[in-house]
């Protein structure tokens, strides 16, 4: 393809290595994005609050999509631009649902500035560092108020089985997805995802599809690998990512991303 006027990339499993870092390799790849002219945007599940690092890493350039789609989030100032959140009437009725049909659900509820879980929801490596961010509430708590993304953990389904049962039971009212290989699943808005917050951000700017290069790894991942004109999945995506993609590039660890930008650009 032609040098594409915007590059948009996912970061855990793909733009960033397994420890959470950005090589320097994959660094000097997005400067150049931004030095012969291309925008770059980075489209992840993360809230904002775990975007400190990366935004360090790129020299605070550029925005990101956070929350897989649900809030736009400035790399300069640290803050956040917008938002697409979930009401709290949706939220209660979404929980509800969850509960009558799949036992052994726990929640927990991200916020535009931060989270919010139950007693027995288990806590991840990242939300472990930061409590201070964080709190644990009663469920009519966490859905008293709008959210950016609703979490629901099993202890031990399959994550794909797990996702289609929820997709089943709430996808009229939120949407569902999965990024993080567990059986957690992530629900934004009705009709938010990566994809519709990209294209809102490509058409504002004037940016066609065909124009866009995307690269990604897990299925929150699949629409905007859909919507993107070329779409790279990492040599370690998910099964589902590997069948819809254009093209497939080194992994992660390897600088998947980097190696396709150094040729584009």
């Amino acid at each position: 393809m032609t040098c594409p006027r915007l590059v948009a990339t996912d970061l855990d499993g793909t733009a960033l290595r397994t420890d959470g870092t950005v090589s320097p390799r994959t660094a000097a790849a997005f400067a150049r994005v931004e030095e012969v002219g291309g925008t770059l945007v980075f489209v992840t599940g993360r809230p904002p609050r775990w975007m400190h690092t990366v935004a360090g890493a790129v020299r605070h350039r550029g925005l990101a999509i956070c929350a897989n789609g649900a809030l736009l989030y400035d790399l300069h100032t640290e803050e956040i631009v917008d938002s697409r959140l979930i009401d709290a009437d949706v939220l209660e009725e979404c929980v509800a649902r969850l509960r009558r049909h799949v036992p052994g659900l726990r929640f927990s509820v991200e916020y535009e500035g931060g989270f919010a879980h139950e007693s027995d929801y288990p806590l991840g490596r990242w939300d472990a560092r930061e409590l201070a961010y964080g709190r644990m509430a009663a469920m009519a708590a966490l859905t008293s108020r709008p959210c950016a993304k609703l979490l629901a953990q099993h202890p031990s389904m399959d994550p794909d089985e797990l996702h289609r049962g929820v997709l089943e039971i709430v996808g009229d009212i939120v949407t569902p997805t999965h990024s993080s290989g567990r059986a957690l699943i992530e629900m934004s808005a009705y009709g938010v995802t990566k994809a519709t917050a990209l294209a809102t951000f490509a058409e504002e700017r004037g940016i066609k599809p065909a124009e866009v290069v995307a690269f990604g790894d897990m299925p929150n991942d699949l629409p905007m690998l859909t919507w993107a004109g070329t779409s790279y999945a990492m040599a370690n995506a998910h099964p589902d990512v590997l069948a819809a993609v254009d093209h497939v590039t080194a992994a992660n660890n390897d600088d998947g991303v980097a190696v396709v930008l150094e040729t584009l650009f």
